[in-house]
């Protein structure tokens, strides 16, 4: 008798679950019949009586019980969020806070359940752009029976939602809702012009020819939302157009395509991923041109000033953010959306600002930070797998920069060889060795050998999963962070 027979023996009322490997919360009855995770050299589903119909994989018998163990595959999880619906994302965005918690691995939900446990935050579990996909070797199937195996082995029933991030083509776009993600984040920097703030102010009038509509809406006109104005003079009007009006024009074009009539998916526009910080007045513009022209927004995520790099604290002026923001959120609550802060991994120093401005109605994305507390794993675990992932990831970050903006200063980086083992965890409180792995994960991750083997992927995911309560660990540690500052502005 295998040890999965042992363990359906023992049903309804098993005495151990730790004994038989199985995810004690994962136990879950329809009927007369049981679904469960399993944990052996990989993790798989196991389902009895008619729930194994549903699912693909070897099915057997006991005691004239049939069931099946099944593999986790696309198929197997769509059954799953089929036959369980609190393993299928929902619209989140329209809820007072909600959380983004991008997992490059597929094996962060446990610490990032954990970690908003103690939370009324709704968790995007599933949140991956393309270029991540791209660099990873993953696809959206992937995120998302990622997403549905965490709340499903640990016991996640209050709803999560799906993100398909900075997306920027309709064929994306369409691919992620067939595919019953939730929410997407649509991309327009393609269509944000970065050289306006360089133009004279020749050179822009001589850009524009306002239209009648433009000058009866907007040519010396005031707006009001509290106690804040927005006044439209002729060089401020046509620098929103030049900035912004492609941007607007694509954003309503991609919202009447796919969100107009489906109010079962959340809309967020993003406009951070540029060099032009959003300025107050063009926020406003933007904002009310979508309304007039009935975009229903979730969220927007501004460009703000300072710098939202990767894997470490806010670089800028926090007092100037602090001001900023206050007028960000007024225009956001004035149009009926919250704000959306991007590149929100570490950003400590105004987490409370943000708490407190917001009012507690917020949106923040990580991503990258998850996957630094999985590399910690390895220092902590592997020195010497840790130390030759560290050597590669310094002789690809400079192919890496090409894809991310980052200040790293390399030098400023203890060589590893000169470390103990021990010391090597102190590196993920290096914010340039912070940044040289966070951009490089995806030359590590693909990394082959001279014979096409993996250089490092197969032993890592081997770790990771053999030290999976360490990396929930560390993360349920991290993520619980920045959630404690950012309730902490508001609570």
């Amino acid at each position: 008798m295998n040890i999965i027979e042992r363990f359906l023996n023992s049903l309804p009322n098993p005495n151990s679950f730790k004994e038989f490997g199985v995810y004690e919360k994962s136990l879950n009855k329809l009927d007369d019949d049981y679904a469960f995770v399993i944990k052996m050299e990989q993790d798989y589903l196991v389902a009895t009586g008619n729930l194994a119909t549903f699912f693909i994989g070897e099915t057997k018998t006991i005691n004239d019980l049939n069931y099946v163990v099944a593999k986790l595959s696309y198929d197997n999880m769509r059954a799953l969020r089929t036959l369980f619906p609190f393993t299928k994302p929902v619209p989140v965005l329209r809820e007072k806070r909600s959380f983004g918690l991008g997992d490059r691995l597929g094996l962060a939900g446990e610490g990032h359940l954990n970690a908003i446990e103690a939370y009324d935050a709704f968790p995007i579990l599933a949140q991956q752009s393309m270029r991540e996909l791209t660099l990873t070797n993953r696809t959206y199937e992937d995120v998302l029976n990622a997403a549905s195996l965490a709340v499903f082995k640990f016991g996640f029933k209050r709803g999560f939602g799906a993100d398909g991030d900075h997306l920027k083509t309709a064929k994306d776009i369409k691919h992620a809702l067939d595919l019953g993600f939730s929410m997407i984040t649509l991309d327009t920097s393609d269509y944000i012009r970065n050289d306006v703030n360089q133009m004279s102010t020749a050179d822009i009038n001589d850009s524009v020819e306002l239209t009648n509509y433009e000058v009866e809406t907007y040519l010396n006109k005031q707006f009001t939302i509290g106690e804040h104005n927005f006044f439209f003079d002729e060089e401020t009007l046509k620098k929103s157009i030049l900035i912004y009006r492609d941007s607007i024009n694509y954003s309503i074009e991609i919202y009447n395509e796919f969100f107009k009539d489906n109010n079962n998916v959340d809309f967020e526009l993003s406009i951070d991923e540029t060099a032009t910080p959003t300025e107050l007045n063009h926020h406003f513009y933007i904002a009310n041109e979508l309304n007039k022209n009935n975009v229903k927004l979730a969220t927007i995520a501004p460009r703000f000033h300072g710098e939202f790099q990767k894997g470490i604290d806010y670089i800028g002026d926090i007092n100037l953010f602090e001001k900023e923001l206050k007028v960000h959120v007024a225009i956001a609550e004035h149009f009926g959306y919250k704000l959306s802060i991007h590149s929100g991994s570490d950003k400590f120093s105004i987490f409370e600002i943000i708490g407190r401005e917001t009012k507690g109605h917020f949106h923040v994305k990580t991503a990258g930070t998850n996957w630094l507390e999985a590399v910690k794993v390895v220092a902590i675990e592997d020195p010497i797998l840790y130390r030759n992932l560290h050597k590669f990831a310094l002789s690809s970050f400079n192919d890496a920069t090409k894809l991310y903006h980052v200040t790293t200063n390399l030098s400023n980086i203890p060589n590893v060889d000169t470390l103990k083992d021990h010391e090597l965890v102190d590196l993920f409180d290096n914010n340039d060795a912070r940044q040289l792995l966070h951009i490089t994960y995806g030359h590590i991750l693909t990394a082959k050998d001279d014979n096409g083997n993996s250089l490092f992927g197969e032993k890592l995911f081997k770790l990771w999963h053999e030290f999976d309560n360490t990396y929930a660990n560390l993360l349920e540690g991290h993520i619980g962070k920045h959630l404690e500052l950012l309730y902490k502005g508001f609570e």
